[in-house]
Order: structure tokens, then sequence, then C-alpha cells
């Protein structure tokens, strides 16, 4: 059975032509880039290479990329440098909504005495600047704010926040890890401080990413030791991983027009064909701007994680609008915050293209999908209920 990989915000493939650039750095060409020799010089030239191409996609010069082994690392480390070179500042700014990496660094901190403010979002996921006006201060060290969310793709007007954050002298931060690769990004005239991406969203390995650091914005390094990174982030360089993402970040760039063309076509029609089909469904974020390869789609009154399982025998792979994967029954904290009722929070799935999938992928969920959900209410008291009156 041949899968159909609709979960790219989870992870995507790697491309080959990535994977053909990166693989004479593992057995061939393995030097390491800080020796003085001419076999780590050459491998120097690729890493140098790689930075470049990196900047090339956030409009950036290459020394204010850092790379890091993840978008995790790039978020903490961007909020833990503010934090070290504000000590007298004590709050972070942040939202409801952000992934973990972000949420769950801000949660720990505010029990260690930081004050930690979560900004609400509307019913569509959509920030409210007000509220972020009114919530930064003079003690703000940072604020913290993704650029697309990574359930519902609803991308955030992270310039403006960022002009408001800078405006009382916070250090601003953006997650943009959905972001990168999919939609265009010019950090020239931009008032983002900090952004985080990684690989692996954008077809390079897993175990790499990048921070981006405005030159002449003052950084602690998170990792201490070496030289590495021109001292901001020690250990020796993942030279594989880096020469990858270089490359996939050059693919990225040639193809961004193309592939958001064709992507969003294919998740307009699977939204068109679901919402006809599927009495009783909405989009989440539907109202809201959206990166155009993201659908978060909820069937009222069944249960998402027995929709995948049905969905994962007929080849398809999505994911689902609940934490039910990591041993929770409540819905995620995305779908809570922007007030998504119950009934359809448990229903949720969400599905992300790539440029890697086909129509043929859409024909097949528009096949398959409407009888799981009609087999699923059969089988659910309510569920019926909506049956019998759609």
């Amino acid at each position: 059975m041949k899968e159909i990989y609709l979960d790219n915000n989870a992870t995507t493939k790697v491309d080959e032509a990535v994977f053909e650039e990166m693989r004479p750095y593992f057995c061939e060409l393995y030097g390491n880039p800080s020796s003085m020799h001419f076999f780590g010089g050459q491998v120097q030239k690729k890493v140098d290479e790689a930075r470049r191409r990196v900047a090339d996609l956030l409009n950036a010069a290459p020394e204010e990329i850092i790379f890091t082994a993840c978008g995790t690392e790039s978020d903490n480390t961007a909020i833990r440098s503010a934090l070290e070179l504000f000590p007298h500042k004590r709050h972070i700014i942040t939202t409801r909504i952000e992934h973990p990496a972000v949420l769950t660094l801000c949660r720990n901190l505010s029990r260690r005495g930081y004050r930690v403010t979560e900004l609400n979002v509307d019913g569509e996921g959509r920030l409210n600047l007000d509220e972020l006006e009114a919530a930064v201060d003079d003690d703000t060290a940072i604020v913290s704010i993704m650029y697309a969310n990574n359930e519902t793709g609803v991308l955030f007007p992270v310039e403006e926040a960022g002009a408001i954050a800078k405006a009382k002298g916070a250090i601003f931060h953006t997650d943009a890890v959905q972001a990168v690769g999919k939609v265009p990004l010019d950090v020239t005239s931009s008032t983002i401080d900090m952004l985080s991406l990684s690989g692996h969203k954008l077809h390079a390995p897993k175990g790499i990413g990048a921070l981006y650091l405005r030159k002449g914005v003052p950084f602690r390094p998170f990792l201490a030791g070496g030289h590495q990174e021109r001292g901001r982030r020690a250990g020796t360089e993942a030279t594989a991983n880096i020469i990858a993402l270089g490359k996939a970040c050059e693919l990225a760039a040639n193809l961004m027009d193309d592939t958001n063309r064709r992507v969003k076509a294919m998740r307009d029609r699977l939204e068109r064909e679901l919402l006809t089909l599927i009495p009783n469904s909405r989009i989440n974020g539907g109202e809201a701007e959206r990166l155009p390869n993201t659908l978060s789609i909820a069937f009222e009154h069944v249960e998402g994680e027995a929709i995948l399982l049905l969905l994962s025998e007929k080849g398809i792979c999505a994911s689902s609008g609940s934490a039910c994967t990591s041993g929770s029954l409540e819905p995620s904290h995305v779908l809570r915050a922007m007030g998504v009722p119950f009934t359809c929070a448990h229903g949720t799935i969400r599905f992300s293209f790539s440029r890697f999938n086909t129509e043929q992928d859409v024909e097949t969920v528009i096949r398959e999908l409407p009888p799981i959900i009609n087999r699923l209410r059969e089988i659910s008291p309510f569920g019926r209920e909506l049956l019998a009156h759609p």
C-alpha cells in the first residue's frame, strides 16, 4: 500500500536533491570544518555556501545565520538570550497558541519568578494587536510570537507586533518554523530581531535548524564551549545536515511560487469538497489568512483519533486536532484558545501538503473520508442524531 502523506507540518520528506548534496559529507568529505588543513577547509567552504543559501531565503546576511540542532533549540536560545541580556527585566510576552518549544519554556520560566503574558486569539485564531500594545511595558525583555500556527496555518501580523515590541525596548522573536520556505520572508527592513527555522519542515533532514540574529542585536549563547558559529553556538558543526539545509533553502526559494500555487489549489479543492460532502463540518481559521498548504477541518460528533486510524488503514497520513497521541483526550491548546466547540475540537483533522503531493492524493481523500465520517457517526448517539437530521 502506497502512503498518501498529508502530514507535512509534522515533518517532510528529504528531497532527493538535498540528500545527494549531503551524502558525500558522511564518508568521503568528513573533515572537521574548523580544522586548519585542506581536508577540513573544503568542508568549511560548503558550510559557508550553506549559510549563504539559508540567508538568501530570508534576504539576510550570512553572518546573521547561526546553525542549531532544531527549531526548539533556536526558540530556547532566543528567549534565554534576551533574559540573560536584561536580567533586570522579568516580563515575557507570547501567545496561547505557540508551539510547545516556546510555550513550555515560558511556563517553566513563570515558575521561576518571571511574569509571562499569553496573548489571546479570536475564534479564527487571529491575534489582537491591541492586547499586545496594552501588555508590553518597560519590564518586557522579549516578545515571542509565531509567524504561522502549526495546527491551523493562520498567519500572524509579525511585522506590526515587532514594531510594538521594539517601541518599548523589547527584543522581538518569531518562531517561523512553519513559515520558512512556504511564504516569502524579507528580514532586511523587518522588525524581527530573531527568527527560528527548522530543516525538517522544508525537505531537509531532522536534526538541523537555524536562528537568524539581526546584525547589532545583542546576544548571549545558549551553549558554551568552542568557537564555532563565531562563538554564538558551541559544538562541532553537523556539516552534512548544514549542507542539506542550505540546499533545501535554495530549492525552497526557487520553487516557492510554483509550489504555493499548486498546493493551495489542492488544499482549496479538498476543503471545498469535504465541506460539501460532509455535513456539520467547519474549517478552523478559515476566515483568517493562512499558509497555502494547511487545512484544519473539524467534523462534529466524531473522535479525531478514530478518524486517523481509519484513514491510516487506507494509507492516508494526517494528524489530529486533539492531544490523543500524547496520551491525553483533551483537544489541543490551539483549538481551546480559539474557543472551538468541544464537539468539533475532538473531531479535528489537519491535512498539510508539500510539493510532493498530487491531485490523486486529494481525490483519494475525497473518496475515502466521507464514508469514514458516516461510519463513525452511525456508532455515536450524537452522530446518529446528525445523520437523522442533517
